[in-house]
């Protein structure tokens, strides 16, 4: 039931009928009001008080109402600190350490809106590109779609082996870093290339499959940069099935393109120039993010999980 409290007209009256010797039947006829909050008001008037001073008496009282702000201990605050500096984001500390978090993982995100924690610190959020952007880059001319790929692969969605790859480019577009990700596991790999030309990236390829186990990775799926165009020679050479995402929807190799984000987060800024950085500083930076936990992998590594398939598939 809602209750309404008394208005500043309301006290005023009453105060005005109190003087007046007012029965507080009457006054409670009056204003519509109980006998017991009428009572209240005149028995705090008998002490000599006013009705202003009921009124500042009641704003009082009502800040301490409701809940109050959250806070953590400073020992939750220096250990998610620490975290965040790991590139963890705030849900997986939650759901990684959940004994160690006396707070929900919404109340976290709360938190940061209230500057407990640093915004830079937590992972990329939000569009790179507005609504109704209209992808206007080379596009392959002949390709193996998606459609191709969902009658070959049936069970695409749950069976490991299947890559999603995209290059990042740095500074003023003169270098670039070819990008894997296994679906399944999450798995990033990073690989080092001369130049962005389609040779290039062919070469880089090559070189990076003839390391793996033949047939362990079924399927790429790149976008329909320029870049990709000798993924025939590619897919002959190792056997393996090149597909190519519709023009203009990175949302069909989104997993691709959130990986790229962290990538940008943990090194490969679009500031740097790639053209003198190493395989190892590279595979340094996946080696990172492929030992943070993550939520969608029920707190488990990409590690952990990839290795999981690669012991079933032994």
């Amino acid at each position: 039931m809602t209750y309404l409290h008394l208005t500043t007209n309301e006290l005023v009256t009453i105060e005005a009928y109190y003087q007046e010797g007012t029965t507080v039947t009457d006054i409670m006829k009056a204003l519509g009001r109980s006998k017991q909050t009428v009572y209240h008001v005149i028995n705090f008037l008998k002490d000599g008080h006013s009705a202003y001073d009921y009124y500042e008496h009641y704003k009082a009282n009502k800040k301490r109402c409701g809940r109050r702000k959250t806070s953590l201990s400073q020992a939750e605050k220096d250990f998610i600190q620490t975290r965040l500096d790991q590139s963890f984001s705030l849900d997986v500390i939650k759901g990684t350490y959940p004994d160690k978090i006396s707070c929900s993982m919404r109340t976290l995100y709360r938190l940061a809106d209230r500057s407990m924690f640093k915004k830079e610190d937590l992972p990329w959020k939000g569009k790179r590109k507005p609504n109704g952007h209209s992808e206007k880059r080379g596009k392959q001319a002949f390709r193996r779609d998606l459609r191709e790929r969902a009658e070959l692969y049936p069970d695409f969605h749950t069976e490991f082996g299947h890559l999603e790859g995209d290059t990042i480019v740095g500074e003023k577009h003169k270098s670039a870093v070819i990008t894997l990700v296994e679906r399944l596991s999450k798995a990033i790999m990073t690989l080092k290339t001369k130049g962005r030309k389609a040779s290039d990236i062919e070469e880089a390829i090559n070189q990076w499959l003839s390391q793996v186990p033949s047939h362990l990775f079924k399927s790429i799926t790149f976008d329909c940069g320029k870049e990709f165009s000798n993924w025939k020679s590619i897919s002959n050479r190792h056997d393996i099935d090149i597909f190519f995402a519709d023009p203009g929807c990175p949302s069909q190799r989104g997993l691709n393109e959130h990986s790229n984000g962290l990538l940008r987060q943990n090194g490969l800024p679009k500031q740097m120039d790639f053209t003198g950085i190493s395989q190892q500083f590279l595979s340094a930076i996946a080696d990172k993010r492929n030992r943070i936990p993550r939520k969608s992998l029920n707190y488990l590594t990409p590690y952990q999980v990839c290795l999981s398939h690669l012991k079933s598939l032994a």
